[in-house]
């Protein structure tokens, strides 16, 4: 079975956590000092799904600086899925986020033209008690721009600490599991899965799986 690559973007306010989450996913260690992105660098991880798929992804962490914003063209082009991130203790990190996405759309060259563009939604820091922003806002904020897009799919939405390692993965794994490359691009690099687009297959789980798994 061929195996898939995707450029998988993080994107977000400075200070949010990418980096951290990003680390805590392909090395499995934090640490406390903090040190600004400066541009963009990626990672590449593969994985073996359960299905017997191997699936590498490419994940690009990106400066939350806005000095830094104008180099977004650059990163964002040939994105396969963008990670919206933000810090549920901050509240104007999630304010941004509709900034954030539309500067991501516009710089990646997406516009409207793919309202099926898959987005996911990422609150780190659950492990301290000072949240601001609740699960049914981030639910909101997912239902809102699935909606205003005429999205075939609602956003998922997550949360996690990088910090203590606490659902990281799942928002990585269900992008892995969930987005498909184009058949151009698949004949392109010789994969061979027929059929595929480049959207989010909805898996209609129960809450109680979405909960487990640290979906909001």
């Amino acid at each position: 079975m061929g195996k898939q690559l995707l450029k998988v973007v993080l994107i977000g306010d400075g200070g949010v956590g990418k980096t951290s989450l990003r680390n805590q996913f392909i090395h499995k260690r934090f640490t406390n000092a903090y040190k600004a992105t400066i541009g963009a660098d990626f990672i590449t991880k593969e994985i073996e799904l359960e299905d017997g798929r191997r699936v590498s992804l490419q994940i690009w962490d990106t400066a939350g600086q806005e000095r830094f914003q104008s180099l977004g063209i650059a990163f964002y082009r040939g994105a396969d899925a963008c990670i919206l991130c933000y810090d549920v203790t901050n509240y104007l990190t999630f304010e941004h986020l509709t900034k954030w996405r539309r500067e991501f759309l516009n710089q990646a060259g997406i516009g409207d033209s793919n309202p099926d563009f898959p987005f996911v939604l990422l609150g780190n820091k659950i492990d301290i008690d000072e949240r601001v922003v609740s699960r049914r806002q981030a639910r909101g904020f997912a239902q809102e721009h699935s909606t205003v897009t005429g999205s075939k799919v609602e956003m998922p939405c997550f949360e996690a600490s990088a910090k203590d390692g606490i659902h990281v993965e799942d928002a990585f794994i269900y992008i892995a599991k969930s987005v498909r490359i184009p058949q151009m691009e698949l004949d392109m690099v010789g994969g061979s899965t027929p059929g595929s687009s480049n959207r989010l297959d909805w898996d209609a789980e129960s809450e109680a799986r979405k909960k487990s798994r640290g979906c909001c």
